[in-house]
């Protein structure tokens, strides 16, 4: 198991080992020992499960007041999965970071708390898992628009129109929110 930093503080890609023969594979993807090892030390609370269509996009969600940190993989299909830093005082505040996870590459994202979390099914359904450090509170859930013109993410649409939920579509811009706790 290893990580590999990616241009946000704390944003990590997790590669795993993945063994497999003609019965099936097999994959370790948590550890708390080896996560240790590799300076990671949340304690996971929460496993949260999602399946979604092509063409879904889910997010950009945070928590402000119990921000969660996030371990995140697609256990089938393939997503364009997407951490946005929403730390203020970060340097790479507003910056987005996004990498395809999906069956064929034994790899996890890790989003520090402070981050936004959002994903595109690239092919589905998609299957997503994600470990949160914190439990889920709908006081203090909250979302920024997927399009921000202020955040630009690249998301590989190819031409489709993303399939959203309303809450996503009718998502605030980020220069719109409150930081007020």
């Amino acid at each position: 198991m290893r990580a590999e930093e990616t241009h946000i503080p704390g944003v990590l890609r997790i590669t795993t080992a993945r063994f497999g023969d003609a019965r099936g594979q097999f994959e370790e993807i948590w550890h708390s020992a080896k996560f240790a090892d590799l300076g990671l030390d949340a304690p996971f609370v929460q496993v949260n499960h999602s399946r979604s269509d092509i063409h879904v996009l889910r997010g950009l969600h945070f928590q402000q007041r119990s921000p969660q940190a996030k371990l995140v993989m697609a256990m089938r299909g393939r997503v364009f999965d997407v951490a946005v830093d929403l730390r203020p005082s970060s340097p790479t505040f507003r910056q987005w970071h996004g990498e395809e996870l999906g069956e064929g590459a034994p790899s996890m994202l890790y989003i520090p708390e402070g981050c936004a979390h959002g994903f595109l099914t690239l092919d589905g359904p998609a299957d997503l898992i994600y470990l949160c450090s914190e439990h889920f509170d709908p006081e203090d859930d909250h979302a920024v628009a997927w399009n921000d013109p202020d955040i630009g993410i690249d998301w590989p649409l190819a031409g489709a129109k993303p399939i959203l939920s309303e809450r996503d579509a009718e998502a605030p811009s980020l220069a719109a929110f409150s930081w007020a706790p």
